[in-house]
């Protein structure tokens, strides 16, 4: 193989691995999503579906940082080094050891934060809403140790070009929460205690995730070594390094927790509300329940795109780096970001457009109420405008940890968060709720652009004029998307009075802004757009 051919070859199997991954991811998306509609059918926008959801943040930023992707990112570039220098069972040894060491210092910080939690809930004067949350944290916190080492064997097959069995854990979580909420759905509970056998469930499905990949890494060489207590100080060390790598890769994750938290606190109780008592906080309640789903519709394209090829490109770009392959680090870099574009922009102006049929059609039933979607719709929409800039947030950070730079993205988040606590407090006094969410997105744009400015530092200057190009027709793409699909919208607004209509007027105007975009991607020559759709063997 000649020099000339190897990127090609390379850009194939990026796309295989691509199409692997975001598969997996969509139907795990799929499933969360039947999940989330379940459980607002359940409890509705209410005081217990709020403190589940506020409970839940907890492990759930644990499954989103280290399931998908940041631990992943923090420890590949190790697990490579390792394996180029020292061969395969070196890395191998580096990785069991890494395992039984975040296993033990994961499991004392849960103890340590359930007497804390024990000793709150037992002596300290609450109300019952936040007593419910409490309680309910306290039941899901030992899934986090769980998750976290399931993701650190998850990097292990990532870096061995083992893509489907990471991307498929998402899968069972999403399956067995639906079998949980099946099960309890079949028993004369209140609500309260099917929140606690909920939280119980979701315990029990780390211990599912955590043994699933198991038969395959045992295949591959990975064996519990009896040495992890010689390479303390190694260990001590490597993880000092992931730190600020998976800090710097949770900053959009921690804004979102911000938000929830920020609902929580700053949302009016339901008795105060339904008697239209004065209250000083600015939320209705049930905002936290609305911005969980608002959430959980935007990281549908994010998993899909940003998490899929962010994993994907990611040991790419670290073993260019590892060879002083400035060159195609730089254009691996420029690829991934024109990807982001052409298929972000109309993934973000797609969920602005339809997020009142979306929010309508996948969750107005059972509790969730007209007025309930309409909040839902808030969300959707403010967090769709900000999804192709966390998408790209992923894949510059990836750049910045491939060639070991793993202060400056810390740095730039750090920063990004204090902004969007500011834009919060500020936001949701002029435009309620949907504010939390906007502040998030308008964070993540700023992000994005300062990652993508200074990265330029590190690895050379990017092909600008490639990316402008890229972008600036992505964005003609997308505005005539837009018209396309809001005119068929508008046109059949008028058959949707009931179910069925709804569901046929989103998914018609669904298909006519995937048809009018594919040609207009044509019409256009965005070949990153059919570069998802090649073959393996096309794109060799």
């Amino acid at each position: 193989m000649t020099d000339r051919d190897e990127p090609t070859t390379q850009n194939g199997g990026l796309f295989s691995g691509l199409r692997v991954v975001s598969l997996c991811t969509l139907l795990s998306r799929v499933l969360g999503f039947v999940r989330e509609m379940a459980i607002a059918g359940l409890w509705g926008l209410s005081p217990v579906s709020d403190a589940f959801v506020g409970a839940f943040r907890i492990p759930n930023l644990a499954r989103a940082l280290f399931g998908e992707g940041a631990l992943s990112a923090a420890f590949t570039p190790l697990f490579v080094r390792e394996q180029e220098q020292h061969g395969r069972d070196a890395a191998m040894q580096l990785a069991s050891s890494v395992f039984v060491w975040l296993g033990l210092w994961l499991t004392a910080l849960v103890a340590v934060a359930e007497l804390v939690l024990a000793a709150t809930i037992w002596l300290a004067p609450l109300s019952a809403e936040l007593r419910l949350w409490l309680v309910l944290t306290a039941l899901m916190l030992p899934y986090l140790p769980l998750i976290c080492l399931t993701a650190q064997m998850g990097a292990v097959l990532n870096a061995l070009g083992r893509f489907a069995w990471p991307a498929l854990l998402p899968v069972l979580f999403n399956v067995s929460s639906l079998a949980a909420i099946w099960v309890l759905q079949r028993f004369d509970l209140t609500a309260e205690v099917q929140a606690h056998w909920l939280a119980g469930f979701v315990v029990l499905t780390g211990f599912l995730q955590l043994a699933a990949p198991w038969p395959q890494l045992w295949r591959l060489g990975f064996r519990p070594r009896g040495n992890w207590i010689a390479m303390r100080n190694r260990i001590r060390e490597l993880l000092r390094l992931m730190a600020p790598v998976v800090i710097g890769l949770s900053i959009t994750q921690v804004n979102t927790f911000c938000d929830t938290l920020i609902a929580l606190v700053m949302s009016r109780p339901q008795e105060v509300q339904e008697v239209l008592l004065p209250d000083w906080r600015p939320l209705e309640f049930g905002t936290a329940s609305a911005l969980n789903l608002g959430q959980r519709l935007y990281q549908f394209p994010l998993g899909i795109l940003g998490v899929a090829l962010g994993t994907v490109i990611f040991p790419v770009l670290t073993r260019h780096a590892e060879r002083g392959d400035w060159q195609r680090l730089r254009d691996d870099l420029s690829l991934g970001l024109r990807l982001v574009f052409v298929i972000g922009l109309p993934a973000s102006a797609g969920l602005w457009l339809l997020a009142e049929p979306l929010a309508v059609v996948l969750f107005q039933r059972g509790h969730v109420t007209g007025a309930n979607a309409r909040q839902i719709a808030e969300m959707i929409a403010a967090y769709g405008l900000g999804v192709w800039a966390f998408c790209g947030l992923l894949i510059v950070q990836r750049g910045y940890y491939a060639i070991g730079d793993r202060i400056t993205p810390l740095k730039i988040g750090l920063s990004v968060v204090v902004v969007n606590v500011v834009l919060n407090f500020g936001l949701i006094f002029v435009i309620g709720g949907r504010g939390l969410a906007l502040s998030t997105s308008l964070c993540g744009i700023l992000q994005f652009g300062l990652c993508l400015l200074f990265i330029q530092s590190r690895v050379g200057r990017l092909p600008w004029w490639s990316l402008a190009s890229s972008a600036g027709r992505a964005v003609l793409g997308t505005v005539g998307m837009t018209v396309v699909a809001s005119w068929v919208l508008q046109w059949l607004a008028a058959g949707a009075v009931n179910s069925s209509g709804r569901l046929l007027q989103l998914g018609v105007t669904i298909l006519a802004a995937i048809a009018s975009y594919a040609l207009l991607a044509a019409i256009l020559r965005l070949d990153e757009f059919w570069m998802l759709l090649r073959s393996h063997r096309d794109a060799e």
